[in-house]
């Protein structure tokens, strides 16, 4: 082969390898009873001058995903091509054991808080083997950023909720430590003991939410003393009036397909964590319409056809 024609390939496999994602690494961080909860973390070949990491949740309604799943996978290759480190994560899916045909609707706030508890140990597990092992695992602790879809969003939300009101969930978590952000896709947080508050302050919050959305109330559902906590009222009644720094996007006419609009937003999620972990305090609300970003089978789905497949 002659030396110019070697030049230029070896120039092209630079060029490609520059492009690619380093070896993925899988860890154990907790087990449960029998089951190993793993992690998966996503290296970036050129990573971001201030090394932040983002923790992924997926989404699933509490019965199916996985922290290896398609759209999983999918999202990490995307966070850490954009230079982030990122973190694909195991929870237990309390509703997996329902079929759909035993699901009674006036217990459905038990489901909801037994599936969400369960998810929120796991997610408080993790973080506290990443920051731990923060040395090891070459990711700084005080720059971990929590997203996630869907079921995965109500989880980091209710994560960052029970860090806030020193509830048992998170006990686990590292005494004084907390994400540098939160940025749910269709997420709320769930209430069972009365009034919904934060006793000490939520950290920043982007919230990406459609205003159709029927299956993780874009509003609020409550009976009694249990409340589900969408982003217009988490933002409306508790971000907004005590000045906690947050930014929502609103998608007009939008129903739960928002749930999956990450990869469609990653510039918006890279400006917002960057005036996080900077330190500004924030506030902006906008209302979303994206002619490219089009209706699908989930704009119209409610949460009885989700579980029952009516």
């Amino acid at each position: 082969m002659p030396n110019n024609i070697k030049l230029t390939f070896c120039l092209l496999i630079l060029v490609l390898s520059n492009g690619l994602l380093r070896g993925q690494e899988t860890y154990t961080y907790v087990t449960r009873g029998e089951q190993q909860m793993k992690l998966d973390i996503y290296r970036p070949t050129n990573p971001r001058p201030d090394h932040a990491t983002v923790v992924y949740l997926f989404g699933g309604g509490f019965v199916v995903g996985a922290r290896n799943d398609s759209t999983s996978v999918q999202c990490c290759k995307l966070l850490a091509e954009r230079g982030f480190t990122a973190v694909s994560i195991d929870y237990r899916l309390w509703l997996k054991r329902m079929s759909p045909d035993k699901i009674k609707w006036t217990k459905v706030f038990d489901y909801f808080d037994s599936s969400i508890r369960v998810a929120t140990e796991d997610c408080c597990a993790a973080l506290r083997y990443i920051v731990d092992n923060s040395g090891q695992l070459g990711i700084d602790p005080t720059k971990i950023i929590l997203t996630g879809s869907s079921a995965g969003a109500v989880t980091i939300l209710q994560t960052d909720y029970c860090r806030a009101n020193s509830r048992a969930e998170a006990e686990v978590l590292p005494e004084g430590w907390k994400p540098a952000a939160v940025i749910p896709y269709a997420g709320a947080v769930f209430e069972t003991q009365g009034r919904l508050k934060y006793k000490t302050p939520p950290v920043p919050t982007c919230f990406f939410h459609g205003t159709e959305d029927k299956i993780v109330f874009y509003r609020t559902f409550h009976l009694c003393k249990h409340r589900l906590a969408g982003s217009s009222w988490l933002v409306k009644h508790r971000f907004k009036k005590n000045r906690y720094p947050y930014w929502i996007m609103r998608f007009k006419g939008r129903g739960h397909e928002v749930a999956g609009y990450l990869t469609d937003t990653i510039e918006e999620f890279e400006a917002f964590v960057n005036a996080a972990l900077a330190g500004r305090v924030t506030y902006y609300d906008a209302k979303c319409e994206d002619e490219a970003l089009k209706p699908n089978k989930w704009t119209k789905m409610n949460i009885i056809q989700l579980y029952t497949g009516k």
